[in-house]
């Protein structure tokens, strides 16, 4: 994108704000689904991709667009920050005013399947950053293997090899005893 590339180096040379802002703008409904789908909930969404554009403006004297598209850099600020504040939060308590009661053992079910989340979760973020990375941007970032591949500057077997490894590892460990 052409005007991208003048935004950023409008900010990269004289600290443009109109030109950030310009920049957010175009990015931020994307980054805030992202974040979103990890917290699940709006403010802690919103919390983090201000944090995720604070420091992509932070970074941004960096970014170098001979080595990757700026698109592919965001996505890679955004995984990190993610892991960050996953990093930072304490597990979520479990609030029983936001499950619906139409049947009881709809709401078994339901309590049950938000535990198992939260479990996978902390497991998830218990990993090496890179293996949480791969996780997130497939699953909250809804990336291809090719995309995660660019963005963390991994080959594509390399990333499919860890999110697989991860796939088997947490039907492993949450396998259902039924």
């Amino acid at each position: 994108m052409e005007q991208e590339q003048r935004w950023i180096k409008a900010i990269q040379k004289r600290g443009d704000p109109q030109a950030a802002d310009q920049l957010i703008r175009a990015h931020y409904d994307e980054i805030y689904r992202f974040a979103y789908r990890q917290t699940g909930h709006k403010e802690d969404a919103m919390d983090l991709t201000q944090e995720i554009f604070l420091a992509v403006l932070r970074a941004l004297p960096t970014y170098d667009r001979k080595k990757s598209a700026f698109r592919t850099w965001l996505f890679r600020v955004a995984a990190n920050k993610s892991i960050d504040a996953r990093r930072r939060a304490k597990p979520p308590a479990l609030d029983l005013d936001d499950l619906t009661l139409p049947l009881e053992t709809d709401f078994a079910a339901q309590v049950e399947d938000r535990l198992l989340l939260e479990k996978i979760e902390a497991y998830v973020s218990a990993l090496d950053p890179q293996t949480q990375a791969v996780y997130r941007l497939r699953l909250y970032g809804e990336k291809t293997f090719p995309e995660i591949a660019a963005i963390l500057g991994q080959s594509q077997p390399a990333v499919k090899a860890q999110y697989y490894r991860l796939m088997g590892r947490l039907r492993k460990e949450f396998a259902s005893d039924d």
